[in-house]
Formats: structure tokens, C-alpha cells, sequence
């Protein structure tokens, strides 16, 4: 599936369309350069979610667990992971097979160790459709989105 977006409010709705569709269990990696728009769209998945507080990049802690909506939402940025093992201290296992719905920034990084049936999606820019465009393409959302 790809969805193009023209704006930061359609890049948010449209992680919000993706967080009411998910159900405790799903993990969603995110893919894109810095500056694809990334956040926002983790911004719309927990509003999707029902979490009302503000919600961040955690790239300096690497995971933010934020409650209050439909089920726990575990967001982890590993663009600053050196070493694949630095995922054994976090507890990765935890946020990827919990009661959550697991948002993973940047997760080419630990390919390696994902779940077979993620949601992956990968956000790209095309300047030449305009400065706030962005072509969504997500893959495995027939496994784990209503």
C-alpha cells in the first residue's frame, strides 16, 4: 500500500487512521532520511491510540512507554544504537512482543532482530511534488491492522 501525503497534518492523520487500526501486539518499524516526517507521523499513531500526552523522539533514551489509551505504546528511536546487543539492555523483547503496539524509528538498524510480521513502513520526500510531500509505502499491514 502507499499513501502520499501533502502536508504534516495529512502525515498525521494518517498514522492516527494507522494507530486506530492497531491492535496490542502490532509493531510498526519506520523507515526514512531525518526530516521525512518521522515524528509526526509517531505523533498521529498515538493520537490513533488515544494517548493524549505530548509525545517526542526518544533518541537520547532510546524508548518512551506512554499509557492511557487503548493499550500501552512503546516508541523506540535506535538511530543512536552502536551495537545490535545495546537492544539486549533496553529489553526490546519486551516492547516487540508485549501488550503494547510497538512504534520502532530508524529500525533498518536492527533489521536483525525484528519480528517476521511487522508493519513496515518507509517515508520518502520527492521535492519535485512539493516541499511537504511524502510517499508513504507500508507492507504487512494485511497481517496486523483491522
Amino acid at each position: 500500500m502507499v499513501v502520499e501525503t501533502f502536508s504534516p497534518e495529512e502525515t498525521f492523520a494518517f498514522g492516527r487512521k494507522i494507530g486506530q487500526e492497531s491492535a496490542p501486539g502490532t509493531v510498526i518499524t519506520l523507515t526514512g532520511d531525518l526530516g521525512t516526517g518521522k515524528t509526526v507521523f509517531t505523533q498521529g499513531v498515538a493520537a490513533g491510540l488515544g494517548i493524549m500526552e505530548p509525545v517526542n523522539s526518544p533518541t537520547f533514551t532510546i524508548v518512551q512507554i506512554y499509557e492511557g489509551g487503548k493499550c500501552p505504546f512503546y516508541h523506540l528511536d535506535v538511530y543512536r544504537i552502536g551495537d545490535i546487543s545495546e537492544m539486549d539492555e533496553v529489553g526490546y523483547e519486551d516492547y516487540f512482543y508485549g501488550d503494547g503496539v510497538c512504534l520502532i524509528e530508524w529500525a533498518e538498524l536492527i533489521e536483525e532482530i525484528l519480528p517476521e510480521n511487522c508493519v513496515r513502513i518507509t517515508i520518502t520526500k520527492d521535492l519535485e511534488k512539493g516541499f511537504e510531500y511524502r510517499k508513504l509505502s507500508m507492507q504487512g499491514e494485511e497481517n496486523k491492522l483491522k
